[in-house]
C-alpha cells in the first residue's frame, strides 16, 4: 500500500480522438503508463495533442482519479489483465478551473 500525501495535479498529453470524449464527459477512462505514482485524488490537467500535425491544440481539462486498476491493484475479474507498467485510471470531468 502506498504511503499517504497530498493530491498532485499531473499534466499530461491527450490524442484528439480520446481528448474529445473525455471533455464532452463521454469517456470515464484513462489506460497510462503508471509511470507518474498515480493515486485516487490526483487531478490530470490533460493537454489535447494532435498527433498527425504533432502539436498541442491549446484545449485542456482538468479530471480527478476516482480510482486505478493495475497489475499491482487489479480488478476482481481477473489479476493477469494488464501489462505490468501500465494502469487504468477512472476519471471524473472536473468543471473548467
Amino acid at each position: 500500500m502506498s504511503t499517504p500525501r497530498p493530491p498532485v495535479e499531473h499534466q499530461l498529453q491527450s490524442w484528439t480522438r480520446f481528448f474529445g470524449p473525455i471533455a464532452a464527459g463521454d469517456r470515464v477512462h484513462e489506460l497510462r503508463r503508471n509511470d507518474r505514482d498515480f493515486r485516487v485524488g490526483d487531478i490530470m490537467c490533460l493537454l489535447e495533442w494532435d498527433p498527425q500535425l504533432s502539436e498541442a491544440t491549446g484545449r485542456q481539462v482538468s479530471v480527478e482519479i476516482t480510482s486505478i486498476t493495475s497489475d499491482d491493484v487489479p480488478c476482481a475479474v481477473s489479476d493477469v489483465g494488464l501489462t505490468p507498467g501500465f494502469c487504468i485510471l477512472s476519471v471524473r470531468l472536473l468543471p473548467n478551473r
